[in-house]
This record gives structure tokens, sequence and C-alpha cells, in this order.
């Protein structure tokens, strides 16, 4: 008598449903992790930090102009968009465009809804390099990104193997080395603090193979 040949299955294989998120579910994380964003860039524009990506670039300009940083981070990441439907998918783009849409009206909200009398700047940079960095990493898992940098390193990791934290986080040190031009010194290195905080996390947490962002 035969034993009963073991039937082999793709059970470790991920499906496409295994990862597939639902309406509600897309609009509910593009709400709270662009509402997290926002937070943690609240914390960075109140201590006068910054950070690496698009968001960067933006907070440096307002530091340096006065203007309000979400119409500068809106406009700042209009050139990514093609970029982002040429190789990430329409559904990704849309999910961005969104989310970057979010963070600038969130973060002009923001102020009016918490009032910071003392903010330690330590605690700013680490707080608000965590929450930036969970909320992208709610974006990301979710298909969406906040345009810029995210984008390019969105595809990079799908395309190439290579980890979008790791990206990020040399695309970021290069952001902040034009801050020593603009803000004191110990700003600066508070500012490096956050960024590798906010990268760990998207490194460590976000994977290639896990959440793929593309169509």
């Amino acid at each position: 008598m035969t034993k009963p040949t073991a039937r082999t299955t793709n059970s470790d294989t991920p499906k496409k449903d295994d990862i597939s998120h639902r309406l509600y579910e897309d609009v509910l994380a593009l709400l709270l992790g662009t509402m997290v964003v926002s937070l943690g860039v609240t914390l960075y524009s109140e201590s006068v930090l910054v950070t690496g990506s698009t968001a960067g670039a933006a907070l440096l300009i307002e530091h340096a102009t006065g203007f309000s940083f979400g119409v500068i981070f809106f406009v700042i990441n209009l050139p990514f968009y093609w970029l982002a439907y040429k190789r990430m998918g329409r559904a990704f783009t849309i999910k961005t465009f969104v989310a970057v849409g979010l963070v600038s009206i969130f973060s002009k909200l923001t102020p009016m809804m918490v009032d910071f009398t003392m903010l330690n700047p330590i605690y700013a940079a680490v707080a608000g390099g965590a929450l930036m960095g969970i909320g992208l990493l709610m974006l990301f898992r979710h298909r969406a990104g906040l345009g810029g940098i995210n984008i390019l390193a969105l595809y990079l990791q799908e395309h190439f193997g290579i980890r979008a934290g790791y990206f990020q986080l040399a695309v970021d040190m290069a952001i902040l080395v034009i801050a020593f031009l603009t803000l004191p010194f110990d700003k600066v290195l508070l500012s490096i603090l956050g960024a590798v905080v906010l990268n760990l996390i998207i490194a460590i947490n976000h994977r290639p193979g896990r959440y793929l962002a593309a169509r």
C-alpha cells in the first residue's frame, strides 16, 4: 500500500488578495497617515528644523521666506506626478496626489488646533521624525507616497531591490547639508537626528516584496 503523496501548495506564496486593501481601508490610511505626517511636520516647523525629500525643501523655503509650507509642498511635488504615472501606475499617482494635498491642508490646520507653549527641540526632532516615518509607512503600505523622492525611492525598491529607506536617507543627508547654509548648526544636527529616525523606521519595516506600490 503506497503512502499518499504530499500535495504541494502555494500557501507560502503571497496572493494578491493577501496584500490588497478595500477602498475604505485606503481612505482611512490616507487620512490617518497624512494626519500623522502633518503633526510631525508641525513639530519641525515650530522648532525650525528640516527633514529630507520634498518636505525638507519645502520647510527650508518656509524658514527662508515665511511662505506657507502647505502651498510650497504642493507646488514642489507637481513635476513628479508624471514619473509616478509612467512608472508606478494611475492608482498610485492618484493616491499620492490626494496624500500630498491632504498633507498640505493638514499642515495648515494642525497649528490652529495644537499650541506648543514649550517644545524641546531634541524631542521635536526624534518625535517629529518618528511621526513622519510612521505616517509614510502607512501610505507606502497602501500604495501611496508623498511625491518627490518618495516616488523615486519606491520605484527603485520595486524594480531594483534598493531599500526605499536607505535611498531616502542618502538623499535626505544631501538636502540637510544644504541646510547648513541657512540654519544654525545645532538645528541642522537635530534635523539629521530626525532624518535618521524617520528613515530607519521605513528601512526596517518596509522591505522589497511587501506592499508593492506599482500597478
